[in-house]
């Protein structure tokens, strides 16, 4: 079976075709550094992970190469108020719970989000191409660290299912 990472680098073989670009080097590292991970990385994190295959690649390149991908609809940028740029290599539909707190970006799936009927004044400003829903929140991890209140010192239950963060 194919992985993930070979599926996206196919893509961007074909997007390059598609509008006469040169598949570079520096575009398919750029474009697995992003696809590999889950944490939906900015550009300074792209361009560590990118230069431990490409010791030479400049931040320049690196930003380049992600607008690039982001006018092919590679990736898209995930935009967090008061947050530098983030990355989403994630092509399938989803959408995100932020923490507000860690700046940890999660994703997670739903039809019926996907699907949301949009109210008519938000349809009378154009079409609309696809729905992503942001849930901004604390995540689990920072809500049990010591010192946060937890739902039991706010007068609710507080539960625990052992986990953490799921992927």
């Amino acid at each position: 079976m194919e992985s993930y990472v070979e599926e996206r680098l196919r893509d961007l073989e074909a997007a390059c075709r598609r509008i006469g670009a040169r598949v570079t080097h520096q575009r398919r590292e750029v474009l697995r550094a992003v696809v590999s991970e889950q944490a939906h990385p900015d550009a300074q994190t792209i361009l560590d992970r990118v230069r431990e295959r490409m010791p030479t690649i400049s931040f320049d390149t690196v930003y380049r190469t992600l607008t690039f991908l982001e006018d092919q609809d590679l990736i898209q940028r995930v935009h967090v108020s008061g947050d530098r740029a983030r990355f989403d290599g994630n092509s399938h539909p989803h959408h995100h719970f932020i923490c507000t707190k860690c700046g940890r970006i999660v994703d997670f799936e739903n039809e019926t989000f996907d699907d949301i009927a949009l109210p008519p004044e938000v349809r009378a400003m154009g079409t609309s191409l696809a729905t992503q829903l942001q849930v901004f929140g604390i995540c689990k991890d920072c809500s049990e660290s010591k010192g946060e209140p937890d739902d039991a010192s706010r007068g609710g239950k507080a539960t625990d299912d052992g986990g953490g963060h799921s992927r």
